[in-house]
């Protein structure tokens, strides 16, 4: 049976990392998103995700990065404010664990991209409601998207990575 999920605000995020310089990671995590779920554990390819996350509403730690990466060098907030992914097909590949494909828009540019996930629950909290998780990764090309600003690095390589890693944290409350 199908069930709605919506996500929980407060215990759900993005985050991404790319390796800088070539010596060491930034990682940075976005807090802004909403999502939906319909969870069929018994037959997951009736199931579906759909994500918005903020465009501007991550942080790095360090605030003049994080301008740099909300302009036009990077992710132009101002002209595309909304991240969106949309499932296309869930599968499971174990007991818990599910690949979820899907389209992923970053800076108006839809692209497909597969998620590796894995299920958490369901628990029954003290709240009364239930809730389930799930923790899934990809990476992308980050020039598959149009965020393509980068420099040369002297000894070859570039400043920034040109594949970024996203891990997707959530969980999701039963919709009454």
């Amino acid at each position: 049976m199908v069930t709605r999920w919506d996500f929980e605000p407060g215990h759900s995020s993005v985050a991404f990392a790319a390796r800088h310089m070539m010596i060491t990671i930034v990682r940075g995590q976005y807090k802004n998103l909403k999502g939906t779920l319909y969870f069929d554990p018994s037959d997951p390819s009736h199931s579906a995700v759909e994500v918005m996350i903020e465009a501007a509403s991550f942080s790095t730690e360090e605030p003049e990065r994080d301008a740099h990466l909300r302009s036009p060098d990077f992710l132009d907030v101002e002209n595309h404010p909304a991240i969106h992914f949309k499932s296309t097909r869930v599968e499971a590949t174990g007991f818990s664990t599910y690949t979820i494909a899907g389209d992923l828009t970053i800076r108006g540019v839809t692209r497909p991209v597969t998620l590796e996930a894995h299920y958490y629950g369901p628990v029954d909290t003290p709240f009364n409601n239930t809730r389930i998780g799930f923790l899934a990764t990809t990476r992308i090309r980050r020039e598959d998207f149009g965020v393509s600003w980068n420099n040369p690095m002297p000894g070859g390589g570039y400043v920034v990575a040109k594949e970024v890693e996203l891990t997707i944290d959530v969980e999701a409350i039963r919709a009454e």
